[in-house]
């Protein structure tokens, strides 16, 4: 995974000998569309993170869509968004290694496309305590206990909101960008103040 440029169409996970290289569709206007919404979504995801992150006082680490490559592990993924929350101060100021540094706190993944991947597994084996995957549709928050993910309804890290709060927000998103996110601001001001 490591001898191919982080800039390219095609986005790549490797687990235990299986590589799973996903590209755009045929069909240039419908890729296009697919792209547009699947970046649109992942950009509304992380800012709506990172005004939990800022409201709540905690610090932050943003990785981006970095590749996480775990050859010990025999894995490797470039998911959508991966965040240090937690141990950020274990990583702030300097490049991540992964064979001596913990796995980002929270991994995003926007899946609008069939895998045959186990994402779930393969996140797990790698140690990530926290995974959300999101369809366009529907959130789904996933926490490591025991070396398997258990889906919740809340995330560990921002307790306080629910899925309905991503949700309101994508689709406020939709009318107004800046709205959106100075409503929600406002929202978790009022929720850390009861």
């Amino acid at each position: 995974m490591s001898a191919l440029p982080q800039t390219r169409a095609a986005r790549l996970v490797y687990s235990c000998g299986t590589l799973e290289i996903s590209a755009p569709l045929e069909d240039h206007e419908q890729a296009s569309e697919l792209i547009n919404i699947f970046k649109q979504a992942s950009e509304l995801i992380n800012i709506f993170i990172r005004v939990l992150v800022l409201e709540m006082g905690l610090k932050l680490k943003s990785m981006g869509s970095i590749t996480l490559d775990r050859e010990d592990l025999d894995r490797g993924a470039e998911p959508d968004k991966a965040y240090y929350i937690q141990n950020q101060s274990l990583v702030a100021g300097r490049t991540v290694n992964l064979q001596a540094d913990p796995p980002p706190d929270l991994v995003v993944e926007v899946d609008m496309t069939h895998t045959d991947i186990d994402k779930n597994r393969l996140y797990a084996a790698m140690g990530v305590p926290e995974f959300w995957r999101f369809d366009g549709h529907n959130l789904r928050i996933y926490q490591l206990q025991k070396g398997d993910y258990t889906e919740t309804e809340r995330s560990s890290t921002f307790g306080m909101i629910t899925k309905t709060d991503l949700y309101t927000f994508i689709e406020h998103s939709k009318q107004d960008e800046m709205a959106a996110e100075r409503d929600f601001r406002e929202q978790v001001k009022q929720r850390l103040a009861e």
